[in-house]
């Protein structure tokens, strides 16, 4: 059975489709991956023959996602899904939330946070964790912000993934690994290893 790592926050442009696209690729050439683009936009899903090394599927593979023949399913999610968040998260392995380190960005994390806590109750084996993304290199994370994210219950990833050209691009450069950014390639990387540490 393959494990499940979502990604989820009820809020948008925070930077999940880049980054489930790049912790896909992250792990192609240890696993079997897919990627499924539940956003009915599909902007993932549209370049999808860009990407030879993994699977990107369209959201109604959601529906058998259990019976899905790989090693690890990532899952992209909209921020208009909430009515099926529980359930797929009942279903996750790993629920990743990105989330900016603006105050008002930590704050909107915690209608998905409920809904993980949710989920926790009912599967003991659900792990989450919090991962700062787009984070600016020179205004970084106020103590305010940091103490905030502390308090919410839910493991704050050390990992930390910078607001850098190269991630806007790797969609149209075959993703991060392939790119000349080594800070990116660092910062992923170290994600990945993070996510597989708290699930294996």
């Amino acid at each position: 059975m393959a494990k499940i790592i979502t990604l989820a926050h009820q809020k948008g442009g925070v930077g999940k489709s880049t980054l489930a696209l790049n912790l896909a690729l992250s792990f192609k050439d240890q696993l079997k991956v897919a990627l499924i683009d539940a956003d009915l936009q599909g902007s993932i899903y549209h370049i999808k023959d860009e990407f030879d090394d993994i699977e990107i599927l369209s959201p109604d593979r959601l529906e058998d996602i259990l019976a899905l023949p790989y090693d690890l399913v990532i899952v992209d999610t909209p921020p208009y899904l909430s009515n099926r968040l529980a359930d797929l998260f009942d279903g996750s392995d790993f629920v990743l939330i990105p989330t900016k380190a603006g105050f008002f960005d930590v704050m909107a994390i915690r209608a998905t946070l409920a809904l993980v806590k949710f989920a926790q109750a009912k599967n003991g084996n659900l792990k989450a964790g919090i991962v700062l993304n787009m984070l600016k290199p020179r205004s970084g994370l106020t103590q305010e912000v940091y103490d905030l994210l502390l308090n919410l219950g839910t493991p704050l990833l050390n990992t930390r993934i910078y607001d850098r050209v190269s991630y806007a691009r790797s969609s149209m450069t075959g993703g991060i690994l392939q790119g000349t950014d080594v800070k990116a390639v660092h910062e992923i990387t170290g994600l990945a290893e993070e996510i597989v540490e708290l699930i294996s």
